[in-house]
């Protein structure tokens, strides 16, 4: 019997693989479709260190093909489209797509997922020309745009990271082992700003301390309260950054790489789906609001979302819940599942390959527990289970 129930997600990572998977595995009338502008998963919990250290994972531990995770189901219960989604038509139940290759195509759903995630200015290079990806980008081209990111990286003598939260720690940590590594030390300089007073301010003070010390003995400059205020590349010399910081000093670099904030992917999502920000508005059962106050057959699910950590665990919880109530709508009978976020904080982050630190059920843990636990190899061997949906 062909699927009589047609279920479109838009995005192919943490959330929506997540979502797909259970879909088929649960509700054997269902046709999914699954839109996404990459052939592959992304796994960019590993990103610092995958751009800063090119040897230290093969491409393949990292970009995983996304279609091969679901060569286990009917042919005629999964399709994946290759492209974005470019609009969506509530009233009509309809999704536009325009495939990477050939003709715009429309998709009808009676149900829809929207998990499109999240970018950040150094994923696109919008800031500075120079794509660092942090995240997954909106084309098809993750192995080259890592592969440039790489080389680029290699090359930098004078490098300023803006931003020292999680992502910009980490990095620091990973180029500073890097240039050890390479033999270089001594030859290349690494800054890290943080406009706030201390680095991982959403941690404890012993926790930023920790991190800050490991970050000095790397050989790492650290400042502190100076938020940069923009960046200038001089008209004689396109490889020379000057980053100018708030109170008016400057910093030279060959590569400044951002890793402060994010931006919703929602150019294709109606304005009535989203918040003043741009972020999908959702209920805790983690289905989408729309402000006319329609009741619509859509739910969301990731950094879409106006949850506000965005992070690649809380994407699995916030999907579980998401999955489970599209799955009771269409077969009745569950109970209903809610998301609560918490505001307890969860992380590990490590500072290079040999220690870190982070904050765990309010405590810090050791240097030598974060080696342990995320430091070695940041989760790669969960990333099969990811693109597969059981992480």
């Amino acid at each position: 019997m062909a699927p009589s129930i047609n279920i479109v997600v838009i995005g192919g990572s943490f959330a929506g693989l997540h979502i797909a998977h259970s879909v088929l595995r649960d509700v054997p009338d269902a046709k999914v479709t699954l839109v996404n502008p990459s052939h592959t998963f992304y796994w960019n919990i590993a990103a610092p260190r995958i751009v800063a250290k090119p040897t230290a994972f093969r491409p393949d531990q990292y970009l995983l093909p996304i279609k091969d995770a679901f060569a286990g189901y009917r042919s005629d219960a999964f399709e994946f489209v290759l492209g974005a989604a470019t609009a969506i038509e509530t009233a009509a139940k309809t999704v536009t797509v325009k495939p990477n290759a050939g003709e715009p195509k429309t998709l009808s759903y009676d149900y829809l997922v929207i998990a499109s995630g999240s970018t950040t200015s150094a994923t696109d290079g919008s800031l500075t020309g120079t794509p660092i990806p942090f995240k997954q980008s909106n084309h098809d081209d993750m192995e080259s745009l890592i592969q440039a990111a790489q080389e680029h990286i290699a090359g930098a003598k004078q490098i300023v990271i803006g931003g020292a939260g999680p992502i910009g720690v980490e990095l620091a940590g990973e180029l500073a082992e890097a240039v050890e590594q390479s033999g270089n030390a001594g030859k290349v300089s690494i800054t890290i700003v943080s406009g706030t007073e201390r680095v991982l301010p959403m941690l404890k003070s012993s926790a930023s301390s920790a991190a800050r010390k490991m970050l000095e003995h790397k050989k790492v400059k650290v400042l502190t309260s100076k938020r940069v205020a923009g960046v200038e590349t001089p008209a004689d010399d396109s490889t020379s950054w000057t980053v100018n910081l708030e109170g008016g000093d400057k910093l030279e670099a060959d590569l400044y790489i951002p890793t402060t904030g994010v931006t919703p992917n929602n150019t294709f999502i109606p304005a009535q789906l989203l918040d003043r920000d741009g972020w999908v508005t959702v209920s805790k059962e983690m289905r989408v609001q729309s402000s006319d106050g329609t009741k619509l057959p859509i739910f969301a699910a990731g950094d879409i979302t106006n949850n506000s950590m965005r992070l690649s665990f809380k994407a699995v919880e916030q999907a579980a819940v998401a999955a489970a109530n599209l799955k009771a709508d269409i077969v009745g009978g569950a109970s209903i599942k809610t998301y609560e976020q918490g505001d307890s904080i969860m992380m590990v982050v490590p500072v290079g390959e040999s220690g870190g630190t982070g904050q765990v059920f309010g405590i810090v843990p050791f240097s030598f527990m974060v080696k342990m636990i995320k430091g070695k190899h940041y989760f790669l061997d969960k990333a099969p289970g990811a693109v597969a949906g059981k992480a």
